[in-house]
């Protein structure tokens, strides 16, 4: 390769980069394909270097945007091409959509604006690889007073006892509860030792003036809402 022609490879690829930045300015984050959102991800961790194809292998592996940002470390080292740099980009903007989640859900309840609940749940706990069990504790105007993770446990359970959740609910002058809990299998169905959970806790918490309004299950396919269910 002459001096020329490294020289033109080299302006290529920054056009590339500069290209894509500029859509995403111009037309938004909806105009641009997952391995695009990726490569800008990937742009400030390594640089000089083509990174689309790293892109179009993490959806390969993952699925998606979010599936491939959510991943665990030690997954996302297991492509080739992802440096310790690239992965702690990965790790800041799930932080970052977290945090920007939570603000929302913190901002815009009460209950009204359910749609930004369910969007905090899912962007928290959707892609986990283990089961986790949180409650949101909220007050007479069902304004949230905490956002708590109760439990973690292994794929496919979380041991919840009924007392703690409504003792908790008790320390905090909550009236309301929500629960919620992943599905790492990625269906959010629920199952009946959901449902008979759930049933446990509103058993617990009502005689004690604490209302369970919802249970939400999260996964990669959606969410489940047992009392648009109709299961509570």
């Amino acid at each position: 390769m002459t001096p020329d022609e490294a020289g033109d490879d080299v302006k290529h690829y920054h056009g590339h980069r500069e290209r894509l930045r500029a859509r995403l300015r111009e037309a938004g984050p909806a105009a641009l394909a997952d391995y695009e959102l990726l490569e800008l991800v990937l742009f400030r961790a390594i640089p000089r270097i083509d990174v689309k194809p790293l892109a179009k292998a993490l959806l390969a592996r993952f699925g998606s945007f979010p599936e491939a940002i959510a991943a665990e470390p030690h997954r996302l080292a297991e492509v080739k091409g992802m440096s310790e740099g690239a992965i702690a980009e990965f790790e800041i903007v799930e932080a970052a959509a977290q945090r920007f989640a939570r603000g929302v859900v913190k901002k815009r309840l009460p209950m009204g604006s359910w749609r930004e609940v369910v969007d905090y749940c899912r962007t928290s706990m959707a892609f986990e690889s283990r089961e986790i069990f949180r409650i949101l504790f909220l007050d007479k105007k069902n304004s949230l007073i905490a956002d708590e993770v109760q439990g973690s446990g292994a794929v496919d359970h979380t041991p919840v006892y009924p007392r703690e959740v409504v003792r908790r609910a008790l320390e905090l002058s909550a009236t309301a509860i929500v629960l919620v809990h992943n599905h790492p299998s990625g269906d959010p169905s629920p199952s009946t030792q959901d449902v008979n959970m759930t049933l446990d806790i509103i058993a617990v918490a009502k005689p004690l003036g604490v209302a369970v309004h919802d249970h939400i299950i999260v996964g990669r396919d959606g969410h489940a809402s047992l009392r648009g269910m109709r299961l509570i």
